[in-house]
C-alpha cells in the first residue's frame, strides 16, 4: 500500500460567497495538484472538498496523511465523525460533503494532522494561494457575465 500525503486547504470570499480548494498530493518525488471552486459555498465546504477531491484523484488503496490547517476537518475526520454517522448525521453541518467522504475513503487508511495556517509550511502555503486564486476566478467570471 502506498503511502501518500495529502496537503489542502478551502477558501471563501464571503461565508457564504465564491470558492475555492486546492489538495496537494505527494508520493516520493511525485506530485499532482487538485484544485477547483464552487459560487455560494462556505470556507467549510471549500476545507473538506479538497481533502474528497484529493482523495478522488487516487487509483488505488493508499495510507494517507492528510495534512490541512482547518481543525473542523481534522478533528471531523479523527474525532467526531463515527459519532456522525451513529447519529444520522443529525444537527450536523455539511451531511452530503460528509458522507461523500465516507464513500470515497473507506478503501484508504487515513491519518490527520493539524499545522497552524499563515504559518510559514509551505505546502499549506501553496494550497492556500491556489484556493484563493480558484475563488477568485469564479469572483471574476461572475463579474464578467453582467
Amino acid at each position: 500500500m502506498k503511502s501518500i500525503t495529502l496537503f489542502s486547504d478551502g477558501s471563501a470570499l464571503g461565508n457564504p460567497g465564491f470558492g475555492g480548494y486546492c489538495a496537494i498530493l505527494r508520493f516520493g518525488e511525485h506530485e499532482k495538484i487538485v484544485s477547483g471552486g464552487e459560487n455560494d459555498t462556505t470556507n467549510n465546504r471549500m476545507e473538506l472538498k479538497a481533502v474528497i477531491e484529493g482523495i478522488k484523484a487516487l487509483k488505488e488503496p493508499c495510507r494517507i496523511e492528510i495534512v490541512s490547517d482547518s481543525s473542523y476537518v481534522t478533528k471531523g475526520i479523527s474525532l467526531w465523525l463515527e459519532n456522525w454517522v451513529a447519529k444520522g448525521f443529525a444537527k450536523v453541518k455539511n451531511p452530503d460533503l460528509w458522507i461523500e467522504f465516507l464513500e470515497v475513503s473507506k478503501m484508504h487508511k487515513l491519518k490527520t494532522t493539524w499545522v497552524r495556517g499563515h504559518n510559514g509550511h509551505e505546502e499549506n502555503e501553496r494550497c492556500d494561494k491556489i484556493a484563493k486564486e480558484e475563488a477568485q476566478k469564479l469572483k471574476e467570471r461572475q463579474w464578467k457575465s453582467l
